[in-house]
C-alpha cells in the first residue's frame, strides 16, 4: 500500500514537472512570438513613411533608418524574457 501511494506520487510529481516544462516553452514562444508581431505592425507603419520622407529629401535618410530601427529593440526584449523564462 505505502509502495503504491511513493510510486504514485513520483508518477505525478513526473507530470507536473513536465507540465511546467512546457507552460515555460509556451509562455517563451509567446513572449518571442508577440513581441515580433508588434515590432512588424510597428515597422509597417514607420517603413513606408521613412521611405516617404527619404523620396522627398534625401538628406534625412539617417533619422529614417534610426526610426526604422528603434522598434526591433522589442524583439531583443521579447527574447531577452523568454530567454530567462527558459533558463530560469
Amino acid at each position: 500500500m505505502a509502495a503504491e501511494i511513493i510510486a504514485t506520487a513520483a508518477t505525478d510529481l513526473a507530470l507536473m514537472q513536465a507540465s511546467q516544462k512546457g507552460f515555460q516553452a509556451i509562455g517563451a514562444g509567446l513572449a518571442v512570438g508577440l513581441t515580433g508581431l508588434g515590432t512588424g505592425v510597428a515597422e509597417m507603419a514607420i517603413g513606408s513613411a521613412a521611405v516617404g520622407a527619404t523620396a522627398e529629401n534625401k538628406d534625412i535618410f539617417g533619422l529614417a533608418l534610426l526610426f526604422t530601427v528603434i522598434p526591433e529593440t522589442i524583439v531583443i526584449f521579447g527574447l531577452v524574457v523568454a530567454l530567462l523564462l527558459l533558463f530560469s
